[in-house]
């Protein structure tokens, strides 16, 4: 399988040269009148530019074929063209209608190039980089405002996505495409990155196992990178926020360029935040953390393709929160000294496309390295592991026209666990993982109106584990060799009614693999003592879900409902047993299982009040065993409303926005017998910002009030319900961001 991806990189290397495709053209509004400063970028070549004072603009070195060309300028609707360049100058004038609501966007998760409404699989999109963004601690605090997603916390270091009621093995995390490897498996291990540096996150909300093979049976969470300066330019900003709940801080700098065919960026982060107040100000113990970030990268684009070399380190301290912990921590502090995690992630990336002829072929690799360690005491190491990653794919994209697309491609994924230091608990034993899998896609457009997509997956696994202890022993295990095989595969549509209204419904099949804490976990795991289970069976997944977009010129109108039938479905459940130490005894389970439920989301703009955005979003889900028993980590039922006033320009102030938003949680009673039953709660959030210019130096800024109220709640997914802690209580958070 290996020699496969080298034979790829070879290709890239041998791929000839052809004659240069230019695009240029003009970008103006409704009236005729020029727009400077409009964006113009295609995602495919990772190459932008911005229109100069008549509307203008060119892009050259482009590699011929069909490509998909995003139209933007602040204030108008984004459009998304699709073009055929050919050898030669390619002329494609574009006219935006201005419009305060947001457009759809190009999405990379999908499979294909294409855009949201494209796409048969429904994907959302939140964009990273508005000024009018809440501000938070943490990343995923951001990304469940989307209607359908959660996440399960334990404080503000610790948090993980929850999609359609699915959660950590079920639910992939991308890094630019790269699956995040770092003992994901759990819910008491950080996300691993963060927001800055990032333009978008796309979320796959169902199934994309067809897609991303193992793993991706709930759903995707994809972070997508910023995008490069215009041509011929670079530029840099400064982010500064500030926490008054945990005393956080948080900075980060970048800077970016682009010559005519190279490009590149730098950007550096650190994030320190004291143990937060919970409503009523008590502070909670050892929900302190500490991250550093840096993220590099660098390229070429021209005729041949696009070759891009990425490298991203994360570190984190993030103390856990426990009895031992609280009992020890009475006073506030901003460093981890006793009970925490310490984990250091390196991603080394690289992402190519080559053009040959009227065929692209992409090649995609990454190495990670991730070392986790759990500490008790002061320098008390408990638990030591480092997880080796090495991924590899390969698409290739055939011959095709402006109504087609046809894609076959293979991935891999070796993986190394070693316990490292023969520390006192080996949660989980050395082993070796071996993952591959063919893949074909094909997506075609009938009568301009139907866009058909489905595809195919072939998936091989072969794991392979080295004996713990010796027997008799309470932690032995013995060696373990498994291999498993399945197909995946999804069939959905798209329909455009008209200009206004789009249908969407898909059939998938999705599969997972028990991972190897799953199988083999024998070892105490902060609070309670985790087993796994070498008979589990891989899980089998049946999702149909059903979609519609509606927009006019003042509002949007999104709803979805899905089914999702899950046979040997794997949770971790109490067994009413505790060991020795009086450690109560978890275990890995399974059983069938049924999700279901909506989500709906309505923008409006109105007419007469043209400052003026009113967003309300809903979702709900249910899920419950064959034995009618509750599923666990069910998130409750969610409505979140904002309202938000805008002005481009108010004085010397630019920009400027004022907001009020709420979200009210139901009561969820719907719980597994872990689990307790979490009243509802309201929450009230406030916020105000603007941009101001220094000479031509943006400098934007804003204010915000989360919980206003200084409610004292706890979420159903909060992990510090186990010790009766709530969530963070009132939090004004100052964030400035300056560009040069």
């Amino acid at each position: 399988m290996k020699k496969i991806f080298l034979i790829g990189i070879m290709l890239c290397t041998l791929a000839g040269m052809y004659a240069q495709s230019i695009l240029s053209g003009m970008v103006a509004d409704e009236n005729g009148r020029p727009l400077p400063g409009a964006t113009i970028y295609i995602n495919e070549t990772n190459k932008g530019t911005v229109s100069d004072e008549t509307g203008a603009y060119l892009l050259n070195n482009l590699p011929k074929g069909k490509t998909k060309v995003q139209y933007s300028y602040m204030g108008y609707a984004s459009q998304v063209k699709t073009i055929y360049l050919n050898d030669g100058n390619n002329t494609l004038n574009v006219i935006l209608q201005e419009t305060m609501l947001q457009a759809e966007e190009v999405v990379v998760s999908g499979g294909y190039n294409s855009t949201q409404h494209e796409n048969a699989v429904k994907i959302d999109v939140l964009k990273m980089n508005l000024p009018e963004q809440k501000t938070t601690p943490n990343v995923m605090e951001l990304i469940a405002q989307l209607p359908g997603v959660d996440m399960i916390s334990k404080g503000s270091g610790v948090t993980k996505p929850v999609i359609r009621g699915l959660s950590m093995n079920d639910v992939l995390t991308l890094n630019n495409g790269v699956r995040i490897e770092n003992y994901q498996y759990s819910s008491h291990h950080p996300l691993g990155l963060d927001e800055f540096g990032i333009e978008n996150v796309e979320v796959i909300k169902g199934p994309a196992s067809l897609l991303y093979g193992s793993d991706a049976i709930g759903g995707v969470v994809n972070f997508i990178p910023e995008k490069p300066a215009p041509v011929d330019t670079w530029m840099g900003d400064y982010n500064l926020q500030l926490f008054s709940n945990s005393m956080g801080i948080s900075n980060n700098v970048g800077v970016k360029g682009v010559s005519k065919n190279f490009f590149g960026g730098i950007r550096f982060g650190h994030k320190s935040h004291a143990d937060y107040l919970q409503g009523g100000g008590q502070f909670v113990p050892n929900t302190r953390f500490n991250e550093y970030s840096l993220k590099l990268n660098a390229g070429h684009t021209g005729q041949k393709g696009l070759f891009h070399l990425f490298y991203d380190y994360n570190r984190h301290n993030i103390g856990l929160v426990e009895e031992h912990a609280m009992e020890e921590l009475n006073k506030r502090g901003r460093k981890p000294d006793i009970f925490y995690q310490k984990l250091n992630n390196h991603l080394l990336s690289s992402r190519n496309v080559v053009y040959i002829n009227n065929i692209k072929l992409e090649v995609n690799g990454a190495y990670q390295s991730t070392e986790l360690a759990h500490l008790g005491e002061k320098n008390q190491y408990e638990v030591q592991m480092r997880l080796g990653t090495l991924t590899y794919e390969s698409r290739l994209y055939l011959p095709s026209d402006l109504n087609s697309e046809y894609i076959i491609g293979f991935q891999g994924m070796n993986q190394q666990n070693t316990n490292l230091h023969d520390r006192e608990t080996k949660l989980l034993p050395n082993a070796s993982i071996g993952n591959y899998s063919l893949f074909t896609l094909l997506q075609r457009t009938l009568a301009g109106k139907i866009k058909l997509q489905g595809g195919l997956r072939y998936v091989y696994k072969h794991l392979s584990t080295q004996k713990v202890g010796e027997e008799k022993q309470e932690a032995y295990r013995p060696a373990l060799s498994k291999t498993y095989g399945s197909i995946s595969g999804s069939l959905g549509a798209t329909f455009t009614v008209n200009e206004a209204l789009l249908l969407r419904a898909n059939l998938a099949a999705a599969y997972r693999t028990p991972n190897l804490a799953e199988l083999t976990s024998n070892g105490q795991h902060e609070e309670i003592y985790e087993v796994g289970d070498v008979s589990l069976k891989p899980e089998n997944a049946y999702e149909a879900d059903v979609s519609l977009h509606w927009h006019k010129e003042n509002f949007t109108l999104d709803a979805a409902a899905f089914y999702n039938y899950i046979r040997n479905y794997i949770f971790i459940a109490p067994t009413g047993e505790k060991t020795t130490q009086d450690i109560p005894v978890y275990k890995y389970r399974q059983d069938h299982a049924r999700l279901y439920g909506a989500e709906t989301g309505l923008h409006i703009h109105p007419l007469n009040v043209p400052w003026l955005h009113f967003q309300t979003t809903f979702s709900y889900v249910l899920g419950k065993q064959d034995n009618k028993t509750n599923l666990p980590f069910i998130p409750a039922h969610k409505w979140r409303t904002e309202a938000r006033a805008e002005k481009k320009s108010l004085s010397f102030l630019k920009k400027a926005f004022l907001s009020a938003s709420t979200e009210v949680a139901f009561s969820q009673n719907r719980t597994a017998p872990q689990e307790t039953a979490t009243p509802g709660y309201t929450l009230v959030d406030l916020g105000a910002g603007a941009t101001l210019f220094a000479g031509k130096t943006p400098l934007s800024a804003s204010i915000g009030v989360n919980n206003l109220f200084d409610k004292k709640y706890v979420d159903h997914l909060s992990l510090l319900k186990e010790v009766d802690m709530f969530n963070p209580g009132r939090n004004v958070v100052f964030s400035m961001r300056v560009q040069f």
